[in-house]
């Protein structure tokens, strides 16, 4: 048990540059959907912010990351789509959210393309 605990603080502490890029983009649109939900009254969009907090336990936990990896570009490419189905308004936040969006699809795409198989 300790030695299992020992290799994922290990495992952490080795995150790439881009693994973190991810991971701080992945806060970004988590918190900028949690509380766009919660200000709009829009459950949904809520829900996928507490998704993103979902991957990144995770991902923290060393759970298959290249899977998450692959997950989230389809994850994250959806909301495009239902954003500008469901706003009518757009402000700075939800360009924001969005081009963190857009980042973080290609930092996982490549994440993906470069992780070691599992």
């Amino acid at each position: 048990m300790v030695n299992s605990q020992n290799n994922s603080a290990s495992r952490i502490g080795s995150l790439t540059q881009l693994q973190w890029l991810a991971v701080a983009l992945v806060l970004v649109t988590g918190v900028l959907h949690v509380y766009a939900g919660v200000v709009e009254g829009r459950v949904p969009v809520a829900l996928a912010g507490v998704g993103y907090a979902g991957a990144l336990v995770l991902f923290f936990g060393d759970y298959r990351r290249r899977l998450l990896y692959l997950i989230g570009v389809p994850y994250t490419a959806v909301q495009f789509p239902l954003w500008i189905v469901a706003k009518t308004e757009y402000g700075v936040v939800d360009y924001v959210d969005k081009a963190a969006q857009a980042v973080l699809i290609v930092v996982l795409v490549y994440l993906y393309l470069n992780a070691p198989s599992e």
